[in-house]
């Protein structure tokens, strides 16, 4: 029976990139059915609201959610706002794990960042004076699955762990050192160190080729994977997996939307297609197929990068190269088909 993948395109160039992804995703052996939906601001200009209950229960049922990008100018400052959908979607999915690889040359890491937890989904508000509010907020057990993920992960690679927080200021953080210190008890395999946040953030720049897998809260990890991305070339290359313990995760490029260049063809959907390496890996469990489309946009940015990657390649132009340099790699080794 066929796998359902719900694509939710989005807003701005996010379309453009998910038709490549979902051109080579349809190029595999793989037996897949792709469903897409309205999310984000074209929901909002549909139906009223960015994510409607027809979207929810189609990724719901789903194996995995391929996402493009959500948001735009033309949605500032509404009562309803594309990233409501984005944030709504990762709480419904329980998606707690988001993993952002970093990788480029030396350096090889992955951050894992806590996604339904801290200031993102705490009270918010103002007060009588106009003080306005928002509210970090972590349960224990929050903290314990996310750390347990990323032990997880670190033992399956370098065997290194660095848990970042802000522990000489916050309470939260005080309570997320005090829950990976007990964890770490249980992964005797995994070297763990604490970092606070500003000097890690320098650590990240200086060196990134000392680090294996970084697990930290919600806030931070949006910060410090964005600098990550950023030192290993940039957010138009930057994947992520967001994951729970049940149900489909969410596979999305970690770029924004992108309206100044929408509709021009001037689109890199390399970082689209790291996500369905990633959505190969982790929702239908073809590590082969992984490799191979990983591969093949690795070739494809240097046969034929696009404007932003120094050459003049166009969304779909960039996608030929990907899914040639693909065909050549599957023909080569023995798929299971």
């Amino acid at each position: 029976m066929s796998e359902l993948i719900a694509c939710l395109p989005g807003d701005g160039i996010g379309p453009e990139v998910l038709d490549q992804a979902v051109r080579v995703l349809e190029s595999l052996p793989v037996d897949v059915k792709v469903v897409r939906l309205p999310f984000g601001g074209a929901a909002i200009d549909e139906l009223g609201v960015p994510l409607p209950a027809e979207t929810l229960a189609t990724c719901r049922a789903a194996r995995a959610v391929l996402l493009g990008a959500v948001g735009g100018p033309r949605w500032d400052g509404g009562s309803v706002r594309p990233e409501q959908g984005l944030i709504g979607l990762r709480k419904e999915l329980d998606v707690y794990a988001n993993l952002r690889p970093a990788r480029q040359g030396d350096v090889d890491l992955v951050i894992v960042r806590e996604l339904v937890g801290g200031l993102y989904y705490g009270a918010r508000g103002v007060r009588d004076d106009g003080t306005v509010f928002d509210t970090c907020e972590y349960h224990p057990t929050q903290v314990e699955r996310i750390a347990r993920r990323a032990f997880a992960l670190a033992a399956g690679r370098g065997g290194s762990l660095v848990s970042v927080d802000k522990a000489n200021v916050l309470d939260t953080s005080r309570l997320w050192r005090r829950v990976v210190s007990e964890v770490s008890h249980d992964f005797p395999e995994v070297e763990l160190r604490h970092a606070l946040v500003d000097s890690f953030a320098m650590e990240l720049v200086t060196s990134p080729e000392r680090i294996d897998v970084v697990v930290t809260e919600n806030t931070f990890g949006d910060i410090l994977s964005d600098v990550a991305a950023a030192v290993t070339g940039g957010l138009g290359l930057a994947a992520s997996a967001s994951l729970g313990d049940a149900g489909p995760g969410i596979f999305e490029p970690v770029h924004g939307s992108a309206p100044d260049i929408a509709g021009t063809g001037a689109a890199n959907p390399a970082a689209m297609l790291r996500s369905v390496a990633l959505l190969l890996e982790h929702a239908l469990q073809r590590p082969d197929l992984a490799t191979a489309v990983g591969e093949a946009v690795d070739e494809a940015l240097v046969s034929r990068p696009t404007r932003d990657a120094g050459g003049d390649a166009t969304t779909i132009g960039f996608g030929d190269a990907v899914l040639v340099s693909l065909e050549r790699r599957l023909s080569a080794t023995e798929v299971v088909r």
